[in-house]
């Protein structure tokens, strides 16, 4: 008898697939009939009885299931197990899904025969990923060949065997030196080590190229500067009329003129002092001779004997030879780079729009305004530092000239350029300045004009600190006091003079940076 048995498949079958119409249980299928089995049965016991189920549906979905089981032998060819299931509904035919015997796939919805849905299949996890986005890495194939084949317990060593060698390594046709590996992925040691090496490696090259080019980078500094520093006065020249081109012109022909007349008015006292110097050396060497003091010293130790001898030395040739060389490279280098930056400051400042649209362009579009705007105002910034400055550099010219020309000293109109170029330099421009032209008073003049001189730069660097300094300044950079001195001795460390200039605007940049940017998005943290 066949089973009966209903399948447990955790759920109640739909009509048409387990049971029946009416709810009666339909018997399970048979299992497969063996032909030669069958044929052997027929010929030794005879009949042999078919079974065959057929289920019915009505058109209206009233019908009833029907079974049943005959059999008959009537030839000695073998019987087979037929399951046929006709549903009609509604006068329109549909074929159910069914099988024709145990060993039927009948799987091709993911049903089991049972009526049971199958488990999905799982994929198989990625092994290799990528380490910065953490996607999946797609692998590819490896060519179709020998498998290499995993070395047995007991196997000889490869090493010493070349059958097991090339057993191992899967040779072939197509691979006679065996199957390669997968590729080094990302994440391996090897490549990660490789890239972060080149990475290094590059950083060191730009490093040292910017090193040796630092020379070439502080010009462009300087250059790019100061036409941002003279900008604010090509601006002027064209609120009345003129157009850019004959702004910049103008302007720079002023630059020029000023280097020169600095230079022409050095020249001529240096070239007086040169002469009067060549021309009073006997004097000089006279009374050296007489002095007292002098002779009873060179009666003691020799004094002219020594420097006669260190004077016709091969080392003290040699030494001043290399002295007036090096100060020769020095005043070539200085002109070259003087000139250098005029050239870089007439570009910069002809094309300074042109540079700004540039730079902004390369800002985000929904950011570009506000990085214009804040560039503008930077910019504006460093031009209101250099006029401040070249304003503070003139007055300072101007007292010293009038001063120096009520007090009687020679070239007064020289010193006074040099006090002008002096305080430039944040700090210690002033000083230096103030040191020099009371060294020069001291050797053209008297011991009184000296130190009429100290007391005359002490007050006056007390009144540009405390009411000329703050008041300019305040107006263009509006920069903190403490924050313009650190600013200027960091500035000083790293790059001299340039670096000093450089860092007072620096910092006025930086700080307007933080209180525009860095503060506001603090607050919505």
């Amino acid at each position: 008898m066949p089973d009966e048995t209903p399948q447990h498949d955790g759920r109640e079958p739909a009509p048409g697939e387990g049971r029946s119409a009416t709810g009666r249980r339909v018997p399970a299928p048979a299992p497969p009939a063996d032909d030669t089995d069958e044929a052997d049965r027929d010929t030794d016991t005879g009949p042999t009885k078919t079974d065959s189920t057929d289920t019915d549906s009505s058109e209206n979905g009233s019908g009833g299931t029907g079974s049943s089981a005959t059999g008959s032998a009537e030839t000695d060819s073998s019987t087979t197990d037929s399951s046929t299931t006709d549903s009609t509904e509604n006068g329109s035919g549909t074929t159910g899904s069914g099988t024709s015997g145990p060993g039927g796939s009948g799987d091709d919805d993911g049903v089991a025969p049972s009526g049971a849905l199958r488990p999905e299949e799982i994929e198989q996890p990625v092994g290799e990923r990528d380490p910065a986005t953490g996607a999946p890495v797609t692998l590819p194939a490896a060519r179709s060949g020998a498998e290499p084949v995993a070395p047995e317990p007991g196997a000889p060593d490869p090493a010493h065997d070349v059958e097991q060698r090339k057993r191992e390594a899967g040779v072939d046709h197509l691979f006679p030196f065996g199957k390669p590996g997968q590729p080094l992925g990302r994440a391996h040691p090897f490549v990660f080590g490789f890239t972060a090496a080149l990475g290094v490696i590059t950083a060191w090259m730009l490093v040292k190229a910017a090193t040796n080019a630092k020379s070439v980078l502080v010009m462009i500094v300087v250059a790019m500067f100061l036409a941002v520093g003279l900008n604010p006065a090509v601006e002027r020249l064209r609120r009345f009329g003129l157009p850019r081109g004959a702004a910049v012109a103008t302007v720079f022909l002023i630059v020029i003129l000023f280097f020169a007349g600095f230079v022409a008015s050095l020249v001529q006292p240096v070239s007086e002092q040169v002469t009067e110097l060549r021309h009073n050396i006997p004097e000089y060497v006279q009374q050296l001779q007489n002095n007292k003091t002098l002779a009873d010293w060179d009666k003691r130790y020799g004094l002219l004997e020594r420097a006669e001898k260190t004077v016709n030395g091969d080392g003290f040739q040699k030494g001043l030879t290399d002295t007036a060389t090096g100060i020769g490279k020095v005043a070539i280098n200085g002109i070259f780079q003087t000139i250098t930056i005029l050239i870089l400051t007439l570009y910069f400042l002809s094309s300074l729009p042109q540079i700004k649209t540039f730079f902004y362009q390369l800002a985000p579009r929904t950011r570009r305004a506000r990085v214009a705007l804040l560039g503008d105002e930077i910019l504006d910034r460093i031009g209101g530092y250099v006029a401040g400055q070249f304003t503070i550099a003139l007055i300072a010219g101007v007292c010293s000239y009038i001063f120096l020309s009520i007090l009687g000293v020679k070239y007064a109109l020289a010193l006074a350029l040099i006090v002008a170029v002096t305080d430039l330099v944040p700090l210690i421009g002033a000083t230096i300045g103030a040191v020099i032209v009371s060294l020069v008073a001291f050797l053209t003049g008297t011991t009184t004009d000296l130190i009429v001189c100290a007391i005359f730069y002490v007050v006056y660097q007390q009144v540009e600190n405390y009411l000329v300094y703050p008041r300019v300044m305040k107006r263009t950079v509006d920069v903190q006091p403490a924050v313009t001195i650190v600013a200027a001795l960091v500035g000083a460390a790293l790059l001299g003079v340039v670096g000093a200039l450089l860092a007072i605007p620096t910092a006025a940049a930086i700080s307007l940076l933080i209180r525009e940017v860095v503060m506001p998005r603090q607050e919505t943290l």
